[in-house]
């Protein structure tokens, strides 16, 4: 009876019942063990693991499958300690309300994942600064830095090249001379706003401005009220909205209506801030968009193509973005963090139902 039941149980391989009482003891299994289960050497395991590590296709299978069997997975820190790279990008945001930025990081992410970097995402918050969290980030000794939506300030710039690590501002930039830049120019796109706006017969031209110190918002301000001068009219009215979100822009774009002679159209520093002027214009005035006022954003997020939006909008070259950032942090990581890089990108005016030919009044 006892050899008729136990011809019942399945007959597991030895090595994976190694496996299953090692973990049930919950001992981590390591790269010895693996290689001692293989009858390989540790040195030929830990190649397997590597893309460019010159090892035969068929002993890299072997181990590769027989790790997934066993649940192994390499230690990256303990790797890096060894190679001095840790295959760690990390990305710094604080503007993650932002509807750009999560569809930015979706499609970042997955770029730099595919190059077998892993991502380290920390989000920066008002009682927690940009310098407090690059040391917390540089204590992982990431190959690289992205900045999304942040501004380091100089003192998290020299903590970053004395610990020898480069870093990437994507779609900002600093004072910090030292670092690379991948941008929209954003001075062009404003310059473009304001010639679409003045083609079409405005000359009460109004700028929802966003968060006041940031690169993005300092150059289409800077782009659009040069051009409306250009062209002879006077310097746009600003209202400033502090923060790049609907609420902020609800309020400014209020401010700016509420005046005797309002603007017959305005330009606001991204689509969220232009969304919520839509709405205050609306709700608060009454005004139909774009009969009684023309409305241009900045950026394409997907919500300003919405049926309900259908926003008149300066589109991000996003995906050439991306493409170049991830580009240049990867040769980064083979070259000294002392190289730098300017890259401006022009943007593109998408027309679409929210602005219109002005005929007075």
């Amino acid at each position: 009876a006892a050899a008729a039941g136990a011809a019942e149980w399945p007959q597991l391989p030895l090595t994976m019942i190694d496996a299953s009482l090692e973990r049930a003891r919950g001992h981590r299994i390591t790269v010895k063990d693996l290689a001692r289960q293989l009858g390989m050497s540790v040195s030929t395991v830990s190649r397997a693991f590597y893309r460019d590590a010159v090892i035969a296709p068929e002993t890299r299978a072997r181990i590769l499958k027989h790790a997934a069997e066993i649940g192994y997975q390499p230690n990256p820190l303990a790797r890096g300690l060894i190679t001095k790279s840790s295959r760690i990008v990390g990305i710094i945001v604080s503007d993650i309300t932002n509807p750009f930025y999560p569809e930015v990081l979706t499609r970042l992410t997955s770029r730099i994942q595919a190059l077998d970097f892993n991502v380290m995402l920390v989000v920066t918050d008002p009682l927690r600064n940009e310098d407090e969290t690059v040391r917390v980030l540089l204590s992982y000794h990431p190959d690289v830095v992205i900045i999304l939506a942040a501004t380091l300030s100089s003192a998290a710039s020299q903590a970053c090249r004395d610990a020898g690590t480069p870093v990437v501002f994507f779609n900002r930039y600093g004072s910090d001379q030292h670092s690379c830049v991948v941008t929209c120019d954003n001075e062009g796109g404003g310059r473009m706003a304001a010639d679409h706006l003045i083609d079409l017969g405005h000359e009460r031209l109004g700028f929802v401005a966003g968060l006041a110190d940031a690169s993005t918002n300092v150059d289409r301000w800077k782009g659009f009220c040069a051009r409306c001068v250009e062209r002879g009219l006077p310097a746009p009215v600003s209202s400033e909205a502090h923060e790049f979100s609907y609420g902020a822009g609800y309020a400014a774009a209020r401010r700016l209506l509420s005046a005797e002679r309002r603007p017959t159209a305005l330009f606001c520093a991204n689509d969220i801030l232009a969304i919520g002027a839509m709405d205050a214009a609306r709700r608060e005035f009454g005004l139909s968009i774009p009969e009684d006022l023309s409305i241009v954003g900045f950026d394409d997020i997907a919500m300003a193509s919405w049926s309900s939006h259908n926003l008149t909008t300066i589109r991000q070259p996003t995906d050439l973005m991306i493409e170049q950032t991830v580009e240049l942090a990867s040769s980064l990581t083979r070259e000294s963090a002392g190289r730098q890089a300017m890259l401006r990108i022009p943007g593109e005016m998408v027309e679409r139902s929210t602005t219109r030919r002005y005929h007075g009044g």
